[in-house]
């Protein structure tokens, strides 16, 4: 069974080592280049916390640190989560 809840972003990461490109013809490096987000969620199932990962494509605005993100979880095995954007 399922189970909602919400979720603190404790962290949001950058990933510069993946550049996406959004201009045919570039000026510079980093002309027009946007980069993937990897946040990390912090989420509380009777009075235990867990930690879960999502990875944020380039043309989405990551949320900001601090923010409420619903997550999903297995009932029986709450480390089983997915964040919902």
């Amino acid at each position: 069974m399922n189970k909602e809840t919400f979720g603190t972003v404790i962290s949001v990461k950058k990933q510069l080592w993946l550049k996406v490109n959004t201009k045919a013809v570039r000026m510079g490096p980093f002309d027009g280049a946007t980069f993937p987000h990897i946040i990390k969620v912090l989420y509380i199932v009777d009075g235990v916390e867990y930690t879960r990962k999502k990875w944020v494509k380039a043309s989405m605005i990551p949320p900001m640190v601090g923010n409420k993100i619903k997550v999903v979880y297995n009932s029986e095995k709450p480390k089983k989560s997915k964040v919902i954007l």
